[in-house]
């Protein structure tokens, strides 16, 4: 275990996010440091980075992002999520006209951004995607979100279809605004795919040899290139 008084990192990701993979490239890179995963409802991760909650965090636009740098990740597909034997659990893909005629949940903490979204709302609005969920397997009716939000809250009495014609739920990485700490923009580096050896990156580039050093190892390659190998005790052909 890394002893507690080892730096750290703390990065804040919301429901749906999926930091794992920029997590394993952390632990190669800096086995000395703490990295730290936090999950936070998506109406509080510009917050936290904010306040310092967290050093950074993957969040979904649109939301205030005053006083933070962001910096855009990938668009997500947005889906329908309908009974599993709904009508149109038939189709691999669904338009908006489809969902037209359907009452639309719309979670408290919804977040796709698409304000003529088809169906009717549901006056009733559900705490959490997760209560949503459990309204659409019961048959109340038709939930919009990001593919992500989809699998994550996934039940084998509900399932989803891509909406063809919806807007991409849009995933980014903020930080606060202003120069960076070493270890936050060493985590920007892992996100953006910069090489541990870049100008930037942590791993500091090879020192640039002397010019003796250079010249002893001219020699030495020299030497080296010169060897015949031979097995012990099997002399060598003589030249005729």
């Amino acid at each position: 275990m890394v002893p507690p008084s080892q730096p750290s990192l703390i990065v804040g990701y919301v429901p749906g996010g999926t930091p794992a993979k920029w997590a394993r490239h952390w632990t190669q890179r800096h086995p000395q440091v703490r990295l730290e995963l936090t999950t936070i409802p998506a109406a509080e991760a510009a917050e936290a980075v904010r306040f310092g909650t967290v050093d950074v965090a993957v969040l979904r636009l649109p939301t205030d992002t005053s006083g933070l740098a962001i910096i855009p990740l990938y668009a997500e597909t947005t889906v329908a999520v309908v009974a599993a034997d709904h009508l149109l659990s038939a189709a691999d893909e669904v338009t908006a006209a489809d969902l037209a005629d359907q009452p639309r949940l719309v979670p408290l903490d919804d977040v796709v951004d698409w304000p003529d979204a088809p169906g009717t709302p549901a006056e009733h609005r559900p705490e959490n995607v997760s209560a949503a969920i459990e309204l659409v397997a019961a048959g109340a009716g038709a939930l919009i979100a990001p593919q992500s939000l989809a699998r994550l809250h996934h039940r084998k009495d509900v399932t989803y279809r891509p909406i063809v014609d919806a807007p991409t739920c849009a995933v980014a990485l903020a930080v606060p605004e202003g120069p960076q700490s070493a270890l936050v923009d060493d985590f920007i580096g892992v996100v953006r795919g910069r090489k541990p050896g870049s100008s930037r990156g942590q791993t500091d580039p090879a020192p640039k040899r002397t010019a003796r050093e250079k010249t002893l190892a001219k020699q030495a390659a020299r030497a080296a290139a010169g060897k015949v190998a031979r097995k012990p005790g099997k002399p060598g052909k003589r030249s005729r």
